[in-house]
This record gives C-alpha cells, sequence and structure tokens, in this order.
C-alpha cells in the first residue's frame, strides 16, 4: 500500500511536533495533501474511476477547511505551511 505507517511517521515528524502528532492541523493538511497527490495520479490513468473522484474531491474539501480554519487561527503558521507543501502556485 501506497500509506503504510512508516510514510504516516515521517509526515507526522516532518509537520508535526513530533511523530506521533496526528492531531495538528499541519501534520493533518500534509497528510491530505500526499493522499490527493496520490490519488490525482491514479485518476489520471484510471479516467472513469468516479468513485475515487468522489473521494478525492472531499478530501480536497476536508484539506481546504482545516486550512481556513490554520488560516483563521495564526497566518504565520498558514503561510508556513502553504509554502513548505507548495499547495499555491
Amino acid at each position: 500500500m501506497y500509506l503504510n505507517q512508516e510514510v504516516k511517521k515521517e509526515i507526522f515528524a516532518k509537520y508535526g511536533k513530533s511523530n506521533t502528532d496526528t492531531g495538528s492541523p499541519e501534520s493533518q493538511i500534509a497528510l491530505f495533501s500526499h493522499r490527493i497527490s496520490h490519488l490525482t495520479e491514479h485518476l489520471k490513468s484510471n479516467k472513469k474511476d468516479y468513485s475515487t473522484e468522489h473521494a478525492l474531491v472531499k478530501m480536497v474539501g476536508k484539506r481546504r477547511r482545516l486550512l481556513d480554519y490554520l488560516k483563521a487561527k495564526d497566518i504565520n503558521r498558514y503561510r508556513a505551511i502553504i509554502k513548505e507543501l507548495g499547495i499555491r502556485k
């Protein structure tokens, strides 16, 4: 599977406060971004996979809500995670 425990721990260690910090908005946004990029690549070769497309749209919405929350809470952390993940081009 593309997302195993080791990959999750790496993401949480890089973007969270520790490798067990699964609740911070930054770590959740990073995890969603990783999953979104994987599903986007999947959909490039499987254009008619509508259930995956639906899941991707829901996931993008969840990430958007987390980003909105972080923007309202602390604009500097928001700008840092956007720059680090390269979400806004």
